[in-house]
């Protein structure tokens, strides 16, 4: 084997897991190499929120109440997960992500590129034990990607769907705010036009956006920091198996251009590949909605296969079982376009008043402003046993033309095109739009009727929208006296259809709190660790607050490549993930 192919360490995966692990490692003083399948890098991390939810986080912790700082109660987070997890919650796991959280997001922003800004998400279910309205979710912090001069090609673009032209909007500086309101504000318009102007020229110049956000600003910063080090980031590198000497896995082989090649790792591989949301039969056995027949579309990048968790099973670990959720339930519609549908994520929307959704039946079946994942698991169980797993989210012309629904931008962007698509459907009565959508037309407009009592006063009777401050965080603050409940009584009437999708899997590797991955007797596999969705959710099959995903990824990361440089007491007995029968 050439030098060039022997390291300390190989990464499998290039999203925000891999690449906090790659960093940290190299900052330890060992070799490192990351291998990625796609031809870009970033994974699911680049098309993400890029939020990470991390008690005790130093945006947080270090301001002083007067500043809006909170201080972590470890026991508060402890009673939190308790009641999210159920019967899956793990202390030691939770013990070990207080513990390595903040000291991880210390040493990424001090060390590297990475940075975050403290946000104002409340957890998903504030008003649970444990649950707060400010603190542990962070941000990351906005990002230019000239920064990474010509590695900017291989950067995974945004998802297209919640970009307009490509361009990213910041949520930080009122971006969103102003393009709502640039038809009504001199200011607005002022700002808006020379948002544009600006962003036209960089797509002249490097063909794609360079002011990143969300996850895409995370994915930028990680890789650059790489980069600097002098890590290599190998795409179009698809791993095909684990290298094994005397039970120890010792590197692996991939294909690269059509060649196989082996890369030595003295200290060992870590697996974070990013989950199995695209691996056909292993969704098909494991959503509950695809056992029974029902559709699945989901936005994550397409080589998120399951190539890592069948490498651990192969080198003897074993998937979790026992999981409430397969996955991180994502309601969302399919954009049709040249090359074929686009998933979009419906993240705000439906927090908006006057937006309702029903199933088939033409009933409503959740409170709409709560959490995406809460309201696919609701529309996974009203669906159940109908083999027809969807929903339809409608509203009415004057709150569709404010706020816009899905894809479908506010005034003065057209309706048209999407009518045309068939993406949106309308309807000029109540009636009529129940015929366009094969919804019964009494029970649809039995619901509406029922609905709109209520909300002529500003309540949702059924389902409480608006009760919770998760909901209204996302809704509209100037509308009076709810932000997120408006009747649906202004016609025409509009109708979307949503569908279930997904931001990764739960179920992954059992892992120990090392971040080792495990035997079927529940011993680590000497060299082999995982991270990210590869390893089973220390969440518990539960979505507690934004960015349960990137927050354990990057700390697990971290937790890998300091056991791999010997930082930790290996020999320690360690907790392992959840495996309930």
């Amino acid at each position: 084997m050439s030098a060039t192919n022997s390291h300390d360490v190989v990464v499998v995966g290039s999203g925000a897991a891999g690449l906090t692990a790659a960093i940290t490692a190299r900052k330890s003083g060992l070799t490192v190499i990351v291998l990625e399948k796609a031809p870009v890098f970033g994974g699911t991390t680049a098309f993400s929120g890029g939020v990470a939810w991390i008690p005790g986080n130093p945006h947080f912790e270090d301001r002083s109440p007067e500043q809006g700082g909170t201080r972590v109660d470890r026991e508060a987070v402890h009673t939190y997960m308790r009641h999210e997890a159920g019967p899956n919650y793990n202390r030691a796991f939770v013990d070990a992500y207080l513990d390595f959280g903040p000291r991880m997001l210390r040493f990424m922003e001090a060390e590297t590129e990475v940075a975050f800004v403290p946000s104002i998400y409340p957890d998903y279910h504030p008003e649970a034990p444990g649950g707060v309205q400010i603190g542990r979710s962070i941000t990351a912090a906005p990002y230019d990607a000239r920064r990474l001069g010509a590695e900017l090609a291989r950067l995974r673009p945004p998802l297209k769907t919640i970009t307009f032209m490509g361009m990213m909007f910041n949520s930080s500086n009122n971006d969103l705010k102003h393009f709502f309101n640039f038809t009504r504000s001199p200011v607005s318009a002022a700002y808006v036009a020379k948002r544009l102007g600006v962003h036209l020229l960089h797509l002249l110049r490097y063909r794609r956006g360079v002011q990143l956000t969300s996850g895409n600003a995370l994915a930028a910063r990680l890789a650059k920091s790489a980069l600097d080090l002098g890590i290599r980031i190998e795409t179009g590198a698809t791993v095909t198996e684990l290298l094994q000497a005397d039970g120890r896995v010792i590197g692996v082989a991939a294909i690269i251009d059509g060649e196989r090649r082996e890369f030595s790792a003295t200290r060992g591989v870590l697996l974070a590949a990013g989950g199995f949301a695209r691996d056909p039969l292993r969704t098909r056995s494991i959503y509950p909605h695809l056992r029974e027949g029902g559709e699945h579309f989901t936005p994550v990048p397409e080589g998120n296969t399951g190539d890592g968790i069948t490498l651990g099973e192969a080198a003897g670990g074993h998937l979790s079982t026992g999981l409430p959720n397969a996955a991180a339930w994502m309601p969302v519609s399919k954009v049709p376009f040249p090359g074929g549908d686009v998933a979009f994520p419906h993240l705000v929307d439906r927090y908006k008043p006057g937006f309702i959704m029903v199933t088939p039946a033409g009933r409503r079946f959740v409170n709409e402003s709560s959490s995406y994942h809460d309201v696919g698991a609701a529309m996974i169980e009203a669906c159940r046993g109908t083999g027809k797993t969807e929903a339809w989210l409608i509203a009415d012309h004057r709150t569709i033309r404010k706020y816009g629904i899905g894809f479908v931008k506010p005034y003065p962007m057209p309706l048209s095109p999407h009518l045309r698509s068939g993406y949106l459907r309308r309807g000029k009565t109540v009636q009529d739009l129940a015929q366009q959508i094969g919804v019964p037309p009494e029970a649809l407009a039995h619901e509406i009727d029922t609905y709109n009592l209520g909300a002529r006063r500003g309540e949702d009777v059924q389902f409480g929208r608006g009760s919770s401050g998760f909901n209204r965080y996302l809704g509209d603050a100037a509308h009076k006296p709810n932000p997120n409940v408006a009747p649906v009584e202004q016609g025409p009437f509009y109708a979307l259809r949503i569908v279930m999708g997904d931001l990764g899997t739960f179920p992954g590797l059992v892992t120990d709190t090392r971040a080792r991955v495990l035997d079927e007797q529940d011993r680590p596999i000497p060299g082999l660790y995982a991270a990210g969705n590869d390893a089973a959710s220390i969440m518990g099959g539960a979505y507690p607050g934004a960015g349960i995903t990137i927050g354990p990824a990057m700390t697990f990361g971290y937790v890998a490549a300091l056991a791999l440089a010997g930082k930790l007491d290996d020999d320690a007995t360690c907790e392992h993930t959840p495996n309930a029968a």
